[in-house]
């Protein structure tokens, strides 16, 4: 078999290939729990909640698939198994609770927002550590559609306090002096 010859050592694209492995492990997790919000949302605003988070897991998968394939591309392996996943991901389950809608939109913030500083970090170690600019690049295209989802899901939440009018409905809500 001909060794890969694409300008990096075997240990830079090892620790590139670990850190994407990271990253596929955030993704799926997040994916699983994408879904399961999608099939579980009740309220007013299943409809719009249960469209989002469909294209939502589809971006997801067709990311989780390319993360995948530049691992290989790298001369990696994926890792593959919910097992492996769990070992390595830095976001977290919530098995056995249903949440109320805006619970479930507030947690895929914050499962995205960790993603993405995650991703951060994981550029700077492409491009500084491995040298690896390729998959620095790929990493930021990551990390903007994060953004974007991030930004959409935040939007929800910061939406149920305004009024028709356009005007914040907690504005005149006074606050206890001292508090």
């Amino acid at each position: 078999m001909r060794k890969l010859n694409i300008g990096l050592s075997d240990e830079q694209r090892q620790g590139v290939v670990e850190l994407l492995n990271c990253d596929l492990a955030d993704s799926y997790l997040l994916l699983i729990k994408t879904k399961k919000y999608h099939w579980d949302v009740i309220g007013p605003q299943f409809r719009t909640l249960h469209k989002l988070w469909e294209e939502h897991y589809e971006a997801l998968t067709e990311n989780i698939d390319s993360i995948a394939e530049r691992v290989r591309m790298l001369g990696g392996y994926p890792i593959g198994t919910a097992e492996g996943f769990l070992k390595v991901a830095t976001i977290r389950e919530h098995a056995g609770s249903v949440p109320t809608a805006t619970e479930m939109v507030a947690r895929l913030v914050e499962d995205h927002e960790q993603i993405i500083r995650n991703l951060r970090e994981h550029i700077d170690q492409c491009s500084d550590s491995f040298h690896d600019e390729g998959t620095a690049d790929f990493l930021t295209g990551l990390m903007e559609q994060h953004e974007e989802m991030a930004w959409m899901l935040r939007s929800f939440i910061e939406g149920e306090a305004l009024a028709s009018d356009g005007s914040n409905q907690n504005a005149n809500v006074k606050t206890p002096v001292g508090v």
